[in-house]
């Protein structure tokens, strides 16, 4: 029997690689001579750096930024085998988890430490990006990466704004006149997995601003900061399109990477499926089993279980689905090729204890092992 394993991590919880070997532990006590390959997986948020070093080869490298108040941090990403790729996280330099929930104001937190990590990696030779976009703590437009990379974003006075989306509204003249020379030779792919315009009430604000501690007059201004910038873009940049699906993802660094770096904005589980070779060990396999921390109708808007399920079903190969939780309208993820899932909680225990990582592991390998006795009562049938 061959089995393939691509499990989203269980945020907060299991690794991707952690939930996959638990599976496979599973699977062993059932069918001990069962091939089982794991390969991590994630959707452009937390886990995209590990997923794509681990299914492609590579090695980790830190650089010094400045985190998303302006302190220094040290931060790390990946660069693959060719040694011309760099694979980011945005939230290593300027993430939501970094910045402590009574600091939080993205009035005044920056990317620039995005732009500097990008910097770090034309230093060493990079020329592709792949660069994951979730979990922000920002809202400034990745106007603080653009500056970290040579851009100007001047104000009336001809002086650069300062940091945070409380800045935007200041902003006057952008030119890249100063943008160091390497940038031409670069290709951006920005990995996040939803698509909301820059501004508006489905925008970058409205929609996210609050759970980075924003209030609702904090929204209001930052949504037409973010407007009247990308109004001032147009006029140097006429590609910026703040409403290309993802323009608002990360506080509209998504914007950033379409109008001035020429970035694509994808599925950030399209590009690791792409990126890695599932595919070739899909196409054979006996069953596909993929997952995440809670399988709910927004499992649908682009994460990471569809998009194996989906690749699965263009050979036919059945699909199974373990989730920490399960929610409301998963009949759409039977619909988008998940074949039957299977919340792993055993008992009622409270959330804290269930997301204990050895109870986790344990929930999902006892889980596994039952469903995998059944489809072997089958088989014999």
């Amino acid at each position: 029997m061959k089995v393939v394993a691509a499990i989203d991590s269980f945020k907060g919880s299991m690794s991707s690689v952690k939930a996959g070997e638990a599976v496979k532990a599973g699977i062993r006590r059932v069918y001990p001579d069962a091939q089982v390959k794991v390969f991590p997986l994630a959707d452009g948020g937390e886990g995209t750096v590990e997923a794509l070093i681990q299914g492609m080869g590579g090695r980790m490298v830190s650089c010094p930024v400045t985190g998303p108040l302006g302190e220094l941090l040290e931060c790390e990403y990946g660069i693959l085998e060719d040694n011309k790729t760099a694979v980011m996280e945005m939230a290593a330099a300027a993430g939501l988890v970094l910045v402590p929930e009574e600091k939080r104001n993205p009035l005044l937190s920056t990317t620039y430490g995005v732009g500097e990590m990008i910097r770090d990696g034309i230093e060493k030779g990079c020329r592709k990006f792949i660069v994951g976009i979730g979990g922000s703590a920002t809202n400034d437009g990745g106007i603080g990466m653009l500056q970290a990379l040579g851009f100007s974003i001047l104000d009336k006075e001809g002086k650069q704004v300062g940091f945070g989306g409380g800045e935007l509204e200041k902003i006057f003249r952008i030119h890249a006149g100063d943008v160091i020379p390497e940038l031409a030779d670069c290709t951006f792919r920005a990995a996040c997995d939803v698509r909301n315009p820059l501004c508006g009430p489905k925008g970058a604000s409205a929609v996210y601003g609050p759970q980075k501690g924003a209030t609702p007059e904090m929204v209001e201004r930052m949504d037409k900061g973010l407007k009247h910038f990308a109004r001032v873009a147009k006029e140097g940049f006429p590609e910026a399109d703040d409403f290309c699906p993802g323009a608002g993802a990360a506080g509209g660094l998504g914007f950033a990477f379409q109008a001035f770096l020429n970035g694509t904005l994808e599925s950030g589980v399209k590009i690791i499926l792409e990126e890695t070779d599932l595919a070739e060990n899909i196409k054979d396999a006996d069953y596909v089993i993929t997952g995440e921390g809670r399988l709910d109708g927004q499992t649908m808007q682009g994460k990471a279980p569809v998009g194996v399920a989906e690749l699965a079903k263009q050979y036919g190969r059945p699909v199974l689905a373990f989730s920490g939780s399960v929610g409301t309208e998963t009949e759409l993820c039977n619909n988008a090729g998940i074949d039957a899932f299977f919340p792993i909680i055993r008992s009622a225990v409270s959330l804290e204890e269930a997301m204990k990582e050895e109870n986790a592991v344990r929930n999902m390998t006892d889980t596994v092992e039952q469903v995998f006795r059944l489809i072997k009562i089958h088989t014999c049938l």
